[in-house]
């Protein structure tokens, strides 16, 4: 699904990720469940803080297996690469990526080819199947959002 850049984008883009969480049958209480919408909101105030172009929306992509919830977050800005800071543990900003990294069990930042601008940021957690996730497909995925880049 498609987010305009701003902040409220940000904000509706993590909110649809906790509710089709919840419609997939993860539960709130779980660790894979609040770490993918934490990853989330990470992900997509980057998007919005690092990757806005004017008149250009971020791309919000959620794929489950039985196994791994993925969040795909894509940007049009492909020049910034997004990286890991060490900033003071008193500072307002700048820890998002890290958080990340601490969360995700896997997370890379993909370019795009020549001519399609932009990059993607994606994250995978590991889940356990459990009684409560008996709504996770268990062979496909299912997604979230847009197929095309």
């Amino acid at each position: 699904m498609r987010f305009s850049s701003t902040p409220r984008g940000a904000r509706l883009a993590r909110r649809l990720v906790a509710k089709r969480l919840e419609q997939w049958g993860c539960s709130p209480e779980s660790e894979a469940y609040q770490s993918m919408v934490s990853i989330a909101g990470e992900l997509c105030a980057n998007a919005v803080r690092h990757g806005h172009v004017p008149g250009r929306d971020f791309r919000v992509c959620l794929t489950a297996t039985d196994a791994v919830l993925c969040i795909e977050v894509t940007d049009t800005r492909g020049e910034r690469r997004p990286k890991p800071r060490s900033n003071p543990y008193d500072a307002e900003n700048g820890r998002g990526l890290l958080i990340v990294g601490m969360l995700a069990d896997r997370w890379a930042v993909v370019a795009h080819p020549p001519g399609h601008p932009g990059k993607t940021v994606r994250a995978e957690v590991h889940t356990q199947p459990a009684a409560s996730d008996a709504n996770l497909p268990s062979q496909a995925p299912r997604q979230t959002g847009d197929e095309d880049t």
